[in-house]
């Protein structure tokens, strides 16, 4: 009778993806749509992950990006902005090259100089994410026919080759990611899409071109996506969200498909 509940309480750990640890970062401040995301993901994450018996912890405190910190977790999310302190950064890369495991949203990959956020970080944002800086970006917030790159990836080889994301502003770099060899694009936007952006300025509103809006660098275990920023209705003053980034199905289905290959897991949702 004892080996059989050994062997329960055996199988019940191993299905639950040997209880991952998960630690999301983020700052949200100023911007009421990536601090609506935020408070989306920190939502979002906990429900759906609990059927994995994983657990998702979240901090405000960047402080927490540190040594000891990271290493008591199999995945670090940054949900909408990077590191500031250079000890701060400098654990996390330590803790990348080391094997350890991150997804970023969004804000987390911007970089404007001059701004707040700066591009005073090359690793960071030349070699780990290779996207450089930014360069533009669409308005109003909308959503986008996404299409699969790379599909024999495990991330999204059971994903349809196209489908329809949640309403996003999307983001152009100023590297073209193509010419990385160390990177693998799996989501662009599809030329279905155009024109993407409602404007009121023309430049917001894209007509041609590829952007990619997910991706993976080989010599790291992480995952960029491009989305995370609600729509908000500034204009009238009232802050109120018009929309929410986990309402496709299909991109959830990639959000959580990239956690599984991050933790080296063999379960990808159908």
């Amino acid at each position: 009778m004892k080996s059989v509940t050994l062997f329960i309480a055996f199988l019940l750990w191993s299905l639950s993806g040997f209880s991952q640890k998960i630690l999301a970062f983020y700052t949200a401040k100023e911007d009421q749509a990536h601090i609506s995301f935020v408070h989306e993901a920190n939502k979002w994450f906990p429900a759906n992950l609990a059927r994995y018996h994983w657990t998702y912890d979240s901090t405000n405190d960047w402080s927490k990006c540190n040594p000891d910190t990271l290493a008591k977790y199999n995945v670090i999310l940054f949900l909408d902005t990077r590191p500031e302190a250079p000890a701060q950064r400098a654990a996390f890369q330590k803790y990348m090259e080391h094997g350890g495991a991150w997804m970023g949203f969004h804000f987390s990959a911007f970089a404007l100089t001059p701004s707040a956020y700066n591009q005073d970080w090359d690793w960071y944002h030349n070699t780990f994410l290779g996207s450089g800086s930014y360069g533009s970006n669409t308005w109003r917030p909308v959503s986008a026919v996404l299409r699969v790159e790379n599909k024999q990836h495990t991330i999204v080889k059971e994903l349809p080759d196209t489908f329809r994301s949640a309403p996003n502003e999307w983001y152009r770099w100023s590297n073209d990611l193509r010419e990385n060899k160390d990177i693998t694009i799996l989501l662009s936007i599809d030329p279905a899409s155009f024109p993407l952006g409602t404007g009121p300025k023309p430049n917001e509103i894209w007509h041609s071109g590829y952007y990619p809006v997910a991706w993976t660098n080989k010599r790291y275990k992480m995952v960029y996506v491009n989305m995370g920023h609600n729509d908000i209705d500034y204009e009238h003053g009232t802050n109120k969200e018009l929309s929410y980034t986990f309402s496709s199905p299909e991109q959830n289905r990639f959000i959580l498909n990239s956690l599984f290959y991050l933790i080296n897991s063999s379960r990808i949702l159908p």
